[in-house]
């Protein structure tokens, strides 16, 4: 496993529980889905797998191991996250290139011409010109900045992606586009995926597995078509209910 929540529980300092015995993890080249209502937990759990926080009890393990202060930087190469509102994920003053050369400044990683060499060919991966290096995000539409994000998050070849709600910002269409994406970086690169979802639909476009979560505690995993077609547990149903569909011709 690239990262693991090993039978861990959080709760907050006001004493309430947040997760209650959740075991997740995410192998090399595995695509996972996390789906729950909001209020499931599904926050909290990105925190604990960002080494943002740390579990009550139970363990976070990065290759098997816990993250420790001497494999922090390596764990922060490895392991990086696209946010829910492009809107706000991205900072106003810089431009895109500085966005996206973030991760390499504070990991130091690259500067100069080898870390604009890099910006610009993540840039292009998700489909983006080098002519955008000295723009701004307000001259940009929402999908647009989402692969901007995408691009930051993905410069320093990270192995993880922890991508949290990532389209749930986006219409429609552009909701369609940044799943491909993901999907066409996933098969280019071997990048491993947990997407974080409160929309089933959004998980079966990209996700090979699925976790159900409910109230702090897993209630159902097992490949995505499984837990689509045949879920086991009255809570998944109701989600699978609430999928869309094209009405019958």
């Amino acid at each position: 496993m690239i990262l693991e929540l090993r039978n861990v529980s959080y709760r907050y300092r006001a004493g309430a529980l947040a997760l209650d015995d959740v075991s997740i993890g995410v192998a090399a080249g595995q695509s996972v889905g996390l789906v729950g209502e909001s209020g499931s937990g599904k926050s909290t759990i990105v925190r604990l797998m960002l080494a943002l926080a740390r579990p009550t009890t139970g363990s976070v393990l990065f290759e098997g191991q816990p993250i420790a202060p001497a494999s922090i930087r390596r764990f922060r190469a490895a392991v990086q996250t696209v946010f829910q509102d492009p809107y706000s994920s991205l900072d106003p003053r810089q431009n895109i290139e500085s966005i996206v050369a973030e991760p390499l400044r504070s990991l130091g990683l690259a500067r100069g011409d080898k870390a604009r060499a890099q910006v610009t060919a993540a840039l292009a991966a998700v489909g983006l010109p080098a002519d955008v290096l000295g723009r701004y995000p307000h001259e940009f539409s929402g999908g647009q900045r989402q692969r901007i994000a995408i691009a930051r998050a993905t410069v320093c070849h990270p192995r993880l992606l922890l991508a949290d709600e990532p389209v749930s910002a986006l219409d429609v269409t552009t909701r369609i586009q940044v799943i491909d994406l993901l999907a066409e970086l996933r098969a280019s690169t071997g990048l491993a995926i947990l997407m974080v979802s409160h929309d089933l639909s959004a998980i079966a476009a990209l996700c090979e597995q699925t976790v159900v979560l409910n109230q702090g505690r897993v209630v159902e995993s097992g490949p995505t078509a499984s837990i689509l077609t045949a879920p086991r547990e009255d809570y998944t149903r109701r989600l699978v209910a609430a999928v869309p569909r094209l009405p019958a011709p």
